[in-house]
């Protein structure tokens, strides 16, 4: 009797599929790339005011700086008092769920803080919080 030898095919089955896990990653990639929301800084960094009822605030997508010389920055740049509604208005289509932390100096002019509040309660996003440190 004579034996033939056959060629196993099962040498090609016993590879393990890659495509699949690398589907799960790739989706999960995208997933936590579209969840995450972006913080804009405000480009400076300000003194800001103690206050002992200061509340940690979990998120905010917008930082508005306001200096003591009354130099107003979004999103790395100097902008006018009356940039200010346009540009919140251009963030706010980035991000729909936006709000607002207006971190104003020690020195800065309160009636500068209460115009760029009201610039950006004009643009539509009503929940705008000043930054303060805590004691």
């Amino acid at each position: 009797m004579r034996r033939h030898r056959t060629h196993n095919s099962n040498s090609a089955d016993s590879e393990i599929n890659l495509t699949p896990m690398l589907d799960v990653v790739f989706i999960m990639l995208i997933f936590f790339v579209v969840t995450t929301s972006f913080v804009k800084e405000a480009g400076v960094e300000v003194n800001r005011p103690n206050a002992s009822t200061a509340q940690q605030q979990e998120s905010a997508n917008i930082l508005i700086a306001i200096r003591p010389n009354g130099e107003i920055w979004i999103d790395n740049r100097a902008v006018d008092v009356r940039a200010v509604r346009a540009n919140i208005e251009r963030l706010r289509a980035e991000f729909p769920e936006s709000s607002v932390v207006i971190q104003g100096d020690k020195q800065a002019q309160i009636g500068l803080l209460v115009r760029v509040m009201d610039q950006v309660r004009l643009a539509g996003i009503t929940n705008v919080a000043i930054a303060a440190e805590g004691q």
